[in-house]
C-alpha cells in the first residue's frame, strides 16, 4: 500500500509534507525533528519546522507514527507502531534501538495491583551502554 493510500485510509488529506514526513520517519526510525527536518528539506526545500511539527502531530494522531520520549532526550518519531516493542537507549551517546516485546503478547507487562484501568500497552525503556560507548568506556 502506498504512503498515499496509507493516509487516505486514516482520514487524512494526501499533502506533499505529509508524505515527505512519513517518508523521512520510514528512512530514518527514531529520528528527532531536528533531524526529520532536515530530510523533509532535501526534498521540500520551503517547509517550515512548525510545519514537520504539525505533520508529525497528525500522523502521531493518526496512529501512523509513534512518538518516543526518552528522559533527557528530544522526541523522537518511528512507523513501526502495529506492535507494543520497547526500547533500549544509551546513557553515553542517546542511541536508540528497538527491542521486542519480552514475554507474551500485548501489553507484556501486567500490573501488580488492580487499578481498575484495562491496560493497552506497556512502555518499557532499557538503559545501558550500546556496544560502542563500551569498547571506548
Amino acid at each position: 500500500m502506498s504512503d498515499a493510500e496509507v493516509l487516505r485510509d486514516h482520514g487524512l488529506r494526501v499533502t506533499r509534507p505529509r508524505l515527505a514526513v512519513l517518508d523521512a520517519v520510514g528512512n530514518h526510525p527514531h529520528a528527532d525533528t531536528e533531524r526529520l527536518v532536515t530530510e523533509v528539506r532535501g526534498t521540500l526545500p520551503t517547509v517550515s519546522v512548525q510545519g514537520v511539527y504539525d505533520v508529525l502531530r497528525a500522523l502521531t494522531a493518526a496512529g501512523l507514527v509513534r512518538r518516543i520520549e526518552p528522559a533527557g532526550h528530544p522526541a523522537r518519531y518511528e512507523r513501526r507502531v502495529a506492535d507494543n516493542h520497547h526500547h533500549v537507549v544509551c546513557r553515553a551517546c542517546g542511541a536508540l534501538r528497538d527491542i521486542d516485546c519480552v514475554v507474551g503478547a500485548a501489553p507484556c507487562l501486567e500490573p501488580s495491583s488492580g487499578t481498575g484501568y484495562t491496560v493497552e500497552t506497556a512502555e518499557v525503556t532499557f538503559w545501558g551502554l550500546c556496544p560502542s560507548c563500551q569498547a571506548t568506556a
